[in-house]
């Protein structure tokens, strides 16, 4: 158990107050009266509660110490996380030429005329640099998912008087597609598709057809976002936008290789309407509108020069605006002296750096920037850490960029203003909200973790050990299990729920999907900790979707409709990995569903009188069809997790 913090002086107001009364027969035998209304016994009170506030400040001591205690065995609170958002910059018209969005480039929100006076707008800047170029067009082809055949449609897409068939299967089969070839990659691109066609896919509802749009990223055949479609899903002419995402990679088919985009005809949903014949495309131009890149809330500040050397050891000084972000490779401690400017490297410690080493430390939350000290040991010999500037060296940075904290997790469609004008560009936006974005650590907090870390020293030895450095790697883990190793392959098994900031009620199976950047952070993080031999498998739980069908009475006078939705809101959260569970927190590993303890929650909505009846069904989120029976039990195995999915609530 940890050690308590000890109270240097525990007397009370009141044990003050005996104290002197006690001593009073000593030292003035005389003073008879002790009562309150006497002057002297005011006095003693008086005293008395200036000593127990010294005596509070006295026992602070302890926890001022705690802090500084942690700063010497290294641990600091953590800087703020930076939010990162997707900036969509659109064309002025469409051009002939490739247009560049450079890297740095600042977009902002627009303040309000009702803003206050001392809010500042949220400035986000882009990562690298965007290119936005003419799409060329070279092949196409129809593929079916049967017997592997390939038709070329290149001709009867180009040529007037011909239309080329989407999708192959006389019974349009699920799973048939409609390519695109391109010569080069439109990743990031937005792209307009003018396309003419007949009207051919009668019966299909033009506001939800049944096909989606795919690029091959490399490994899978990954979704393109529609930002709009007039041809009601290739069944009329008009324009179709595609926002391509940050990856599309070069794929053979039917013997040609090309950056491939298709259209995949897939299996109506029930009660949605599908094409009784296959769409016919007369005609197709392509052209790009725009383009997307990867922004964060940050700032970026040039060279800066923040002191000069006066050659002792264990020198600091502090750049002027704090937080600072992770270094890039641009981004480096510069010192210049008389025989010219050398870049220093930034180290983590100076634990392995000689007296000719150019290291430095750079703390992000404070800004401050360390050189390395000297150190006597008990032989006497004396160590220099790190490489000393020489006295009178200017010591600058070459750049560095700040920002960071919730503040800016900005919703959608907020970052509309650039900074700086950008030939070409007529408007940009951020089509969906910021995420990300985490304020620093507190101080209270510090102290909590820091006993942690100093039980393993941040090396993963334990279970806990493994959930508690994953969910350190990235603010975008909302939760981690490590489960010991499967017999045979000898590695340990992660599994990690990542966080999806929408509405419960918009939780789909796709949204607790590892993203590949977030997926090589976890791993990185992971292997700078293991222990050496030790394997790692890093994935997701299983979810199992889970549809709860119940029958509830309403108190008199209550509206149906309303108390219907509060049902299924309360059952949406309360089966969920990330706000379900009694606590709030998260559905519990190990842990079955019970409908007596469903029942019991739909009983306390308000509203509901009673529950008639309730079952529980599987349900599989992939094909969105109830599996077996109701049942009033549904068991987890140790590496699964609920979600909701499709609950009905009949109300009387």
């Amino acid at each position: 158990m940890p050690l308590p913090a000890p109270n240097l002086d525990d007397r009370s107001f009141q044990d003050i107050v005996d104290e002197a009364k006690r001593l009073i027969p000593r030292y003035c035998p005389e003073w008879t009266n002790h009562n309150l209304s006497d002057p002297g016994v005011a006095l003693i009170e008086l005293f008395a509660w200036m000593s127990e506030m010294v005596l509070f400040r006295i026992n602070q001591v302890p926890e001022r110490l705690y802090v500084h205690f942690l700063n010497l065995v290294g641990i600091e609170p953590f800087p703020p996380s930076v939010a990162r958002v997707d900036l969509t910059f659109w064309l002025s018209s469409v051009l002939e030429q490739p247009v560049a969005v450079p890297a740095g480039t600042q977009v902002t929100t627009a303040l309000s005329a009702t803003a206050g006076a001392g809010r500042e707008a949220v400035v986000f800047t882009t990562n690298q640099e965007l290119l936005i170029a003419p799409p060329v067009l070279r092949s196409a082809v129809a593929t079916t998912t049967g017997p592997d055949r390939v038709i070329d449609m290149w001709d009867d897409l180009r040529y007037e008087g011909s239309a080329a068939t989407c999708f192959l299967s006389e019974k349009l089969t699920p799973g048939d597609a409609f390519h695109l070839g391109f010569t080069d990659s439109l990743a990031g691109l937005a792209i307009r598709l003018s396309v003419v066609a007949n009207a051919e896919g009668i019966g299909v509802d033009p506001r939800q057809p049944p096909l989606t749009w795919e690029v091959w990223n490399g490994e899978v055949w990954v979704g393109v976002t529609v930002f709009s479609d007039t041809t009601g899903g290739l069944n009329r002419a008009g324009d179709i936008v595609l926002l391509v995402g940050p990856e599309h990679e070069l794929l053979t088919v039917g013997g040609t290789g090309a950056y491939w985009l298709r259209a995949r005809l897939l299996a109506p949903r029930p009660g949605q309407p599908t094409y009784q014949a296959s769409p016919r495309i007369g005609s197709l131009a392509v052209a790009a509108l725009g383009g997307t890149v990867s922004a964060e809330h940050a700032e970026n500040t040039g060279r800066e020069i923040i002191g000069r050397s006066d050659g002792t050891p264990a020198q600091n000084f502090a750049v002027d605006r704090a937080p600072v972000l992770p270094r890039t490779e641009a981004e480096h401690v510069v010192v210049t002296d008389s025989s010219g400017s050398v870049g220093w490297t930034e180290v983590a410690d100076f634990t392995g750096s000689g007296p000719e080493d150019r290291h430095y430390i750079w703390e992000s939350g404070g800004g401050a920037i360390r050189f390395g000290p000297q150190v006597r040991y008990a032989n006497g010999v004396v160590s220099q850490h790190g490489q000393i500037p020489r006295d009178g060296a200017e010591i600058s940075v070459s750049g560095y960029r700040h920002g960071g904290g919730a503040r800016g997790n900005v919703g959608a469609r907020t970052l509309t203003v650039l900074r700086s004008t950008v030939p070409y560009i007529a408007r940009v936006v951020n089509l969906h909200p910021a995420t990300g974005g985490v304020d620093p650590e507190t101080v209270a907090e510090a102290k909590i973790r820091g006993p942690l870390t100093l039980r393993t020293g941040q090396r993963a030895v334990t279970a806990g050990d493994f959930e508690r450095l994953t969910r350190e790697a990235s603010v975008e883990v909302a939760r981690a299990r490590c489960l010991p190793a499967v017999t045979g392959s000898g590695a340990v098994r992660l599994l990690v729920v990542p966080q999806v900031r929408s509405d419960p009620r918009e939780h789909r199976l796709d949204d607790f999907a590892i993203s590949a950047p977030l997926m090589r952070q976890i791993s990185d993080h992971l292997d700078e900790h293991r222990i050496v031999g030790t394997a790692v498998e890093v994935g997701t739980p299983y979810y199992q979707g889970v549809s709860v069908v119940a029958l509830v009475h309403t108190q008199p006078g209550r509206p149906a409709a309303l108390v219907r939705q509060r049902v299924i809101d309360l059952l949406t959260r309360y089966i969920n990995p990330l706000t379900g569970g009694a606590e709030g927190s998260g559905w519990v590993f190990d842990t079955d569903l019970n409908s007596a303890v469903v029942a019991q929650l739909v009983e306390s909505v308000e509203g509901v009188e009673r529950v008639e009846e309730l079952l529980l069904y599987e349900y599989d989120l992939r094909t969105g069809q109830r599996l077996g029976s109701g049942r009033d039990l549904i068991r987890l195995d140790r590496h699964s997790l609920l979600l909701s999915a499709n609950h009905q609530v009949v109300v009387r």
